[in-house]
């Protein structure tokens, strides 16, 4: 994925190619903010959707970087890999202090207008005309956040868990 740094670490994102007979395309749906629908894969023209204007550009290397509106998202190795291959990556952005899944439970999907995202205890509702409302919850909405937005009911706030050394720590 691309950061403010450029490139980051490697095998931090799951991305599927899906071949149909209609020719092969990118799939994913756990970028958080990106495109609705998948991209094909063997076009270099622009791709427009809801969630912006795709590329999809070959690297030198023979890798392909994905672009939201002319800038770089992530790059897709071209050879297949092996689900095993991500665990380091997984690790790191679990664990990592640099990490922003350590700083702060994220929760986000799609809606029929937008998207609705609960990063900790602020609730993120963006409308299909880019439009965004945010506001601070208390414990009790976070529940009330989580069943309504996600469907997933708790029985209290989830909290991060940060690991120092061999050490499990929450916040």
């Amino acid at each position: 994925m691309f950061g403010p740094d450029g490139i980051g670490i490697p095998y931090d994102h799951l991305a599927l190619r899906v071949r149909t007979p209609t020719g092969p395309w990118l799939a994913d749906v756990g970028f958080g903010r990106h495109s609705h629908y998948p991209l094909r894969l063997d076009s270099r023209e622009d791709q427009a959707d809801p969630g912006g204007v795709f590329r999809i550009e070959e690297t030198d290397e023979g890798d392909l970087d994905v672009l939201r509106d002319g800038v770089p998202q992530y790059r897709v190795e071209q050879r297949p890999r092996a689900l095993g291959d991500f665990e380091v990556g997984c690790w790191w952005n679990r664990t990592s202090p640099r990490s922003h899944f350590t700083r702060s439970l994220v929760c986000s999907r799609l809606t029929e207008t937008g998207r609705v995202t609960l990063s900790g205890r602020t609730l993120l509702v963006t409308g299909a005309d880019g439009a965004r409302e945010e506001r601070e919850l208390g414990a009790a909405e976070v529940l009330s956040a989580y069943r309504s937005h996600f469907g997933i009911t708790l029985d209290r706030e989830p909290v991060v868990t940060t690991f120092t050394g061999n050490e499990q720590k929450e916040t």
